[in-house]
């Protein structure tokens, strides 16, 4: 079971394989499985422990890292509780050698956990990346197809906009597949209105 695995020169962490969309563009329906950040699956047979989790973290020297990711084959904020839970147990151990960490997210924890996390997020992650993908409604719904339809892209923009004012450090991607210049533009104005960034990241077909 890949729990955690390095790339880029960060650590990954892959706690989950639940996800409430279906993004046409996902590794997890175009890739092998494990793709080019880890010769292993990161389908998971269950899901890991905290516990496990901490202990997979603790026999690596993760002063190594530039940045610790939560991220894998599913949306990690479904384990909100257990991310915050190492982040403590973390920095109790490393205090200031503990790399940043951050949260690669589609947003819609609120929908998820059914409350408000944000300030929860305040003083354990140092940046946010967050799934745009479009700047309309019709269109986001149409590449990521949501459990819980446009509701999930309000959901998303007002999580983007509360996290904001207490991450550090929150961005927007849209993955390139040939994005015509206006609409990078029409995304990278909603996400500066939100207090964020525009991040384009390249598409990976496998």
């Amino acid at each position: 079971m890949t729990i955690t695995y390095e790339y880029g020169g960060s650590l990954y962490v892959n706690l989950t394989n639940r996800c409430d969309c279906a993004c046409t563009f996902c590794l997890r329906h175009n890739g092998s499985g494990g793709s080019i950040y880890t010769g292993e699956s990161l389908w998971l047979e269950r899901e890991p422990t905290r516990e496990e989790a901490l202990a997979d973290f603790l026999r690596r020297d993760l002063t190594a890292y530039r940045e610790i990711v939560f991220c894998g084959f599913g949306e990690p904020m479904f384990r909100w509780d257990d991310i915050a839970w190492l982040a403590d147990a973390l920095r109790e151990r490393l205090g200031e050698a503990l790399p940043p960490l951050r949260i690669n997210t589609n947003g819609h924890a609120d929908l998820i956990l059914g409350r408000d996390v944000c300030g929860e997020l305040a003083g354990r992650i140092q940046t946010l990346s967050i799934s745009l993908n479009a700047p309309d409604c019709a269109d986001y719904c149409a590449l990521t197809r949501p459990r819980d339809g446009e509701a999930a892209w309000e959901a998303m923009l007002s999580f983007t906009r509360r996290a904001a004012r207490v991450v550090p450090r929150v961005r927007m991607t849209v993955v390139d597949q040939g994005l015509d210049p206006q609409f990078v533009e029409r995304c990278a104005a909603l996400a500066e209105s939100l207090g964020a960034q525009l991040h384009v990241r390249a598409y990976i077909p496998d």
